[in-house]
């Protein structure tokens, strides 16, 4: 009997059905931030489709979770591969048809823009040239891109090739900050389908995408295993103990939250607020700390794993996100499944999650308004507090459970199919 090709599986009848072999395409990946598409990828798998994994870089010199370096291995990393190999399996794409490569190049030279934007565009063609060899020889159908930046021009760029055909994800804020100069449109309009992660994200897209493009847009969440958040802790009491988690940088606001904490502390001297992760700006949020007085008040734990993360959570009352730019933070989605009332300003997709019975919004860039919505915080009964963690726990199980998100984006997935 013949072997069955490339891309098919047998069933228990002995006959053969096609399965679907998806690429997915990150700059960099993984990373300790992007625990979200590692999730996504191994639910898609447990879905029982074939994954083959690419960035074009990697990030394994800053990893630390176990979970990250074992993904690491399974990613095939473009700009990892030696030259002398990269050079030459993409110049034999080029060169084996001519007229594709030039319209390709025509097509590079015209999302580059300005003359630096160009030649970097030309090195993403390279590199496009290499996924589509990879991809004929590993029979793969289709390619999804995470985030509508780099990774997204390589896809289209492997159209343009001759390669499969692609759909990505953009999560923002960083495409939303650039869509003129990411082509976003352009991107929309030549993919099979395009996904965002929140209603926003998609109203977003839509802004840059003609109107006949539309329905081509479809929202699949972020998501989070519900199985890693079984029964959750008791709230703490005494405080008020608040949680903030993520990368010190200059969208998550934590400048902000220094000064809403100074504003607070007259108020409630029992104030404490745990900043999980790390960052380049860590001096400045040390300083403002010094500055402030908050050295009582305000403990900086560094980085920390998936289960840190969730310990944090476990130790704090709420978690609060004074964020100045955002996507659809995981973090908040964790927070709500551990039972955690949620403090964060109104930006993006986060009105999506925080409603008013799970937690309090507040206009983003206002340090009084979020040192205010931490007085009432420490002002709610303990009853309450418990009453709007476990309702963010049931909306947060409920609309983000990535086994049931993955189902969505499998089924996209074979709809696109060829």
């Amino acid at each position: 009997m013949r072997p069955a090709p490339l891309g098919w599986r047998h069933l228990c009848s002995g006959s053969l059905v096609p399965q679907l072999t998806i690429a997915y395409l990150v700059n960099t990946y993984p990373r300790a931030s992007h625990s979200f598409i590692r999730r996504e990828i191994q639910a898609l798998e447990r879905q029982g489709l074939m994954l083959h994994r690419f960035a074009m870089r990697t990030d394994r010199a800053a990893l630390k979770d176990p979970a990250d370096l074992a993904e690491d291995a399974r990613t095939e990393h473009v700009l990892s591969v030696p030259k002398l190999r990269l050079l030459r399996l993409s110049l034999s794409t080029l060169a084996a048809h001519p007229a594709r490569a030039l319209a390709a190049v025509r097509l590079a030279l015209s999302l580059g823009g300005a003359a630096n934007a160009r030649r970097r565009h030309l090195v993403y063609l390279v590199e496009a040239a290499y996924v589509a060899a990879r991809c004929r020889a590993l029979n793969i159908g289709h390619i999804h891109a995470h985030f509508g930046t780099n990774s997204t021009t390589v896809a289209l760029l492997v159209g343009a090739l001759g390669g499969p055909g692609f759909s990505f994800t953009a999560h923002g804020p960083e495409e939303f900050d650039a869509p003129h100069a990411l082509s976003l449109g352009r991107k929309v309009q030549s993919s099979r389908f395009a996904v965002a992660i929140s209603s926003f994200g998609r109203s977003q897209l839509c802004r840059w995408a003609d109107p006949g493009q539309w329905d081509k847009i479809k929202v699949v969440h972020c998501a989070i295993e519900p199985a890693l958040f079984k029964t959750p802790p008791p709230l703490p009491v005494g405080g008020p103990h608040l949680v903030a988690i993520g990368r010190l940088s200059a969208q998550k606001g934590f400048a902000l939250l220094m000064d809403a904490v100074a504003a607070a502390v007259p108020d409630l001297p029992g104030l404490r607020v745990t900043l999980v992760g790390d960052g380049e700006l860590r001096p400045q949020i040390e300083a403002a700390i010094a500055a402030k007085g908050l050295g009582a008040h305000v403990h900086l734990a560094g980085w920390q794993d998936e289960a840190g993360v969730r310990a944090a959570l476990a130790g704090a009352q709420a978690l609060i996100l004074p964020s100045f730019a955002e996507g659809l933070p995981v973090v908040v989605m964790e927070a709500m499944a551990a039972a955690r009332p949620v403090i964060a300003t109104a930006i993006a997709g986060v009105p999506e999650l925080v409603t008013p019975d799970v937690g309090w919004l507040v206009p983003a860039g206002d340090a009084a308004a979020l040192a205010d919505a931490i007085r009432t915080m420490a002002a709610t009964p303990l009853p309450l507090l418990q009453a709007m963690g476990l309702a963010g726990r049931t909306r947060a199980l409920t609309r983000h459970d990535a086994d049931t998100e993955a189902a969505k984006l499998a089924t996209l997935f074979k709809e696109a199919a060829p």
